[in-house]
């Protein structure tokens, strides 16, 4: 998830009754729910790729999560009786009760990033496997107009808050009324959520205009994230019709008799729970298309012809990504020993590899991608890599 929504869960953790723990608990809880994401520091001493290689990594695991939740309560604590020594005073952090805020707001992080399609993977070092999800997009509104409409309630309590959460409010609504939708996945759709976020701004606002705050203090929040558990349990079932529609329409649209199923996901798309972007890896190929929850119509009717370029873009009609053979397989085995492309592959989900000109005299492009949010040769950031190869000798 993104760190707006993090902060915004760790302040309203620490709304819901931490920050009673200790003094200093409320800029702790923000912090470490923001904690695990140190990893991205890296990418400062080194390249892309090592970054691919190490974000939601060691850090996003059980142990990197315990161990940045009690490293953070410690640094305040120290540091905190550093000063207290220099200037004659007592302290006032008490380690136990900012320990466990620590470790709740730090557990938040990795359990958030869970919920998405670019996952986690929990059990390092012992393991590298990805834990996926697939239950919210990496960017959720609702989520931060519930949790942000909690912490404005309750911490708009001086002018100098209020401005600060009206020009935070004003940025989100900018970008989501001006943004796009058309890298949240196919049939994405901002309209709702447009809807739905002006009318969640005017009912909060309407709530700290009716003194919500101290009628309800803590309870707000609490709610908030009760509300948000509901609203992953809600997705967790329309994920599970989503999989098992993607299922039933598998056979519609393999193409080659004879192909065999590996594995299928279901993944959540920007704002809209009744779309969502499947993929199927089979032996042969990648088949990448939508589900429409509710729509009462069978795949070929709900998924028009790939000749309506319109339709196409919009329900993003079934794409078939071959897996190379022959001369191409070879081709590919060769880029895959490429540093880039073994970090690339170690990452990648749904990996399908192209070959630029497989009957090459000297060399050639072997383009690799992640279908889960790119295609070969559209080159988006971390999720597509191109990796020139020496042709073999004729």
């Amino acid at each position: 998830m993104d760190n707006l929504a993090h902060s915004l869960v760790g302040l309203t953790t620490a709304k819901a009754g931490l920050e009673r723990l200790s003094p200093l608990a409320t800029t702790v809880c923000i912090l470490a729910a923001n904690s695990p994401d140190i990893d991205v520091s890296i990418g400062l001493f080194s390249d892309r790729w090592t970054l691919l290689k190490h974000h939601r990594g060691l850090t996003h695991s059980i142990v990197g999560t315990v161990a940045l939740g009690i490293l953070l309560p410690l640094i305040f604590y120290l540091a905190e009786r550093a000063i207290c020594r220099f200037r004659r005073r007592s302290p006032k952090i008490r380690l136990r009760g900012l320990l466990i805020a620590s470790l709740i707001a730090t557990a938040t992080h990795p359990i958030m990033d869970w919920t998405n399609n670019y996952g986690v993977r929990p059990w390092l070092p012992w393991s590298g496997r990805w834990s996926y999800g697939d239950l919210t997009f990496v960017v959720d509104p609702y989520l931060w107009l519930i949790v942000g409409g909690a912490a404005f309630l309750l911490t708009s309590n001086r002018r100098f808050k209020i401005a600060g959460w009206l020009l935070l409010g004003l940025a989100v609504t900018v970008l989501i009324f001006f943004g796009s939708g058309q890298r949240a996945g196919a049939g994405a759709s901002l309209g709702p959520v447009r809807v739905i976020w002006l009318s969640g701004i005017l009912l909060f606002g309407l709530g700290r205009l009716l003194r919500f705050n101290e009628r309800f203090g803590r309870r707000i929040a609490m709610a908030a994230l009760a509300l948000v558990v509901l609203y992953w349990g809600g997705l967790a079932l329309a994920h599970h019709f989503a999989l098992q529609s993607a299922t039933m329409q598998t056979a519609l649209i393999i193409e080659s008799p004879g192909e065999s199923v590996l594995k299928t996901a279901a993944m959540p798309t920007l704002g809209n729970p009744r779309v969502w972007l499947c993929v199927v890896e089979t032996d042969r190929a990648l088949y990448r298309f939508s589900v429409l929850l509710g729509s009462g119509k069978p795949f070929y009717e709900t998924y028009p012809p790939r000749t309506d370029p319109y339709r196409m873009q919009k329900w993003g009609a079934v794409q078939r990504f071959p897996k190379p053979a022959g001369a191409a397989a070879r081709l590919v085995d060769v880029a895959a020993q490429d540093r880039r492309a073994q970090i690339f592959l170690d990452f990648a989900r749904f990996p399908v590899a192209e070959v630029d000109d497989e009957n090459c005299l000297s060399q050639t492009l072997v383009q690799f991608a992640d279908v889960r949010y790119t295609e070969p040769g559209s080159g988006r950031g971390g999720f597509s890599l191109n990796v020139p190869v020496d042709c073999p000798a004729p």
